[in-house]
């Protein structure tokens, strides 16, 4: 326990300090200011631009720029769709795989546009080479980068006064493909490659075992696609075992390398946030409250994986951490991680829309999993995905500023900008679309016969495993509870819509927001002006997220997973 202890240090320590440079790097990228890449990409940005031709003078106002990333968005579902109902008649595929029937191809192309990758299909027996690399990995660029350039869109909005734009779509995915994504990305994957990940293009490998039994080995292109999957919090796993296959997730330090990625460029946002508006101290708030939710989910969730299944406790199975053993709920966990490291990635991966896992969430404790599925209802915000944990808590902070001026009888104020009903309204509907879509979806499937064929558990279980499929394809998380057959019409349907609803539809109103912002002139600080740089305004923050979600969410959450932990030790007790 005292090594999972320090390897936690460890890996924060690393992600605030790479947040730190990560973020006064974005800055100057999507400023277009010249960096250490700049003799090496900015010719291949400017023959991008002349090629398309894009013109990386023209600014977009916020309905422009919403109708860019519209265009690219939707453009990127087709094409991927076309890849995966027709990949049985294209190149690189060794195994030759079939194209995907057309509801899991539409759930697919939708799921990996809107940066969910939520997956209804087991990838080693589903995609060829090639879907994975042009449908899929294609994507998980461009999604990203789509996220972060949204981000930065409000960054603009937040900074600028009397200005009717917020930047030119075009150019910020460029600009964040070329100098922040495919760079770190291509380090991580020679660091994985190096650690024992694969990465080729061979047919799969039948082997015998030490038993004497058959297995075929799939391997394929997977480091590359595994370092963009976690850098972009995308979370689509080349094998349906996701990070915790030795092939994606060889050893404890790319366990830890994961991590970092999946952390750094949401702290970072938060960093560029404070460095742009000119008061870095702006940006170390929202990173504060980012990272005390999300470092006490991640405490909470492993305590409780590592005090082990109570339904034991009769038993002569031994759940106490040793020299020979991790100890705790081992269950659907990998042993040479622990539960202490797979709950901590687990609580990651869905504090970033990342998705990720290196366990089966279907297997943790009642409590333990609730706390994955309860970091998504917040809202993805903690730290969030790439961009959309930015612009998503910064929903949240003027909803903050509303209600600290509410305590002081002023009209609030944000960054020097007065907060009027409008700006309230377009915050208000950004936070509540993602609960009505979750709430909404789940009472559907648990109401109709096509929803409730899913759950493969009964009870308080298979509830927690409906609102948890929704709460991530909201979300635009990924992950899943197991014992949902997700993979027919009606999950298929409706799981495609959450993630629309959850990426397209939340960023209308964000993006309003930002233009909204940025017409406001700025206003001197005034002596019932509420600081916004404080750890008071961290603090009120961080109680507006949580109020918010238990009054949404508490409900749901106590038929589900709180009532399952009620029976569990109910169960106990009823047979000493």
């Amino acid at each position: 326990m005292a090594l999972d202890i320090i390897a936690f240090i460890v890996t924060y320590g690393a992600v605030f300090v790479g947040a730190w440079f990560v973020g006064h790097y974005m800055v100057k990228v999507f400023q277009g200011e010249r960096t250490f890449l700049h003799f090496a990409l900015r010719p291949v940005e400017r023959g991008i631009y002349k090629v398309t031709g894009i013109d990386e003078e023209h600014e977009q106002g916020w309905k422009g720029y919403l109708v860019a990333m519209l265009l690219v968005s939707v453009i990127g579902l087709v094409f991927t769709y076309v890849i995966l109902r027709i990949q049985g008649s294209l190149p690189l595929n060794p195994e030759g795989f079939q194209g995907l029937s057309p509801a899991l191809a539409f759930n697919t192309a939708v799921s990996f546009t809107t940066n969910t990758n939520w997956q209804n299909y087991t990838g080693e027996q589903t995609m060829s080479y090639l879907s994975q690399m042009l449908g899929l990995t294609f994507h998980q660029f461009l999604s990203a980068a789509t996220g972060i350039a949204l981000a930065i869109a409000v960054i603009r909005g937040v900074a600028r006064h009397s200005a009717k734009t917020i930047g030119n779509f075009y150019v910020d995915i460029v600009r964040c493909t070329l100098y922040v994504l495919i760079p770190i990305a291509v380090v991580a994957t020679i660091i994985l490659v190096a650690s024992g990940s694969i990465q080729n293009l061979n047919g799969y490998t039948p082997v015998t075992t030490l038993e004497g039994v058959g297995q075929t080995i799939a391997q394929g292109p997977v480091a590359a696609m595994e370092a963009i999957k976690d850098l972009g919090t995308n979370g689509g796993g080349f094998f349906n075992g996701n990070s915790a296959t030795p092939f994606e997730n060889p050893t404890g330090l790319t366990n830890a390398l994961e991590i970092f990625l999946m952390l750094v460029i949401p702290f970072g946002l938060a960093v560029t946030f404070g460095k742009w508006v000119g008061n870095v101290k702006q940006g170390i708030a929202l990173f504060a409250a980012m990272a005390i939710i999300l470092v006490g989910g991640g405490a909470f969730a492993a305590s409780q994986e590592q005090a082990g299944n109570p339904a034991y406790s009769s038993t002569a199975v031994s759940q106490v951490a040793t020299g020979n053993q991790s100890g705790g709920n081992l269950e659907g966990k990998e042993v040479r991680l622990g539960s202490i490291q797979s709950a901590q990635f687990n609580t990651v991966a869905t504090g970033t829309s990342t998705g990720s896992v290196d366990g089966a969430t279907d297997s943790y404790t009642p409590l333990g999993g609730m706390v994955p599925m309860v970091l998504i209802q917040l809202g993805e915000i903690t730290p969030g995905g790439v961009g959309s944990g930015l612009y998503g808590i910064v929903a949240f902070a003027i909803v903050a500023v509303f209600l600290a001026g509410l305590m002081v009888g002023r009209t609030p104020e944000y960054l020097g900008k007065k907060i009027e009903a409008r700006d309230i309204k377009y915050a208000a509907l950004a936070i509540l679309i993602l609960p009505l879509s979750i709430l909404g979806f789940a009472a559907l499937a648990v109401l109709t016969p096509a929803g409730q064929a899913g759950p493969l558990n009964p009870g308080p279980h298979g509830f927690s495993e409906i609102l948890y499929a929704y709460s991530s394809t909201t979300g635009n998380n990924g992950s899943a509870f197991a014992g949902l057959s997700g993979n027919t019409l009606f999950y298929n349907t409706t799981l495609a819509a959450a993630m629309w609803l959850g990426r397209i539809i939340f960023v209308i109103p964000v993006l309003a927001l930002a233009g909204s912002l940025a017409k406001k002139k700025i206003i001197p600080a005034g002596a019932g002006t509420f600081p916004t740089d404080t750890p008071l305004f961290t603090l009120l923050l961080i109680g507006t997220i949580l109020i918010v979600g238990a009054l949404t969410f508490f409900p749901a959450l106590a038929l589900g997973p709180i009532l399952e932990q009620l029976q569990l030790h109910a169960g106990i007790l009823s047979h000493p």
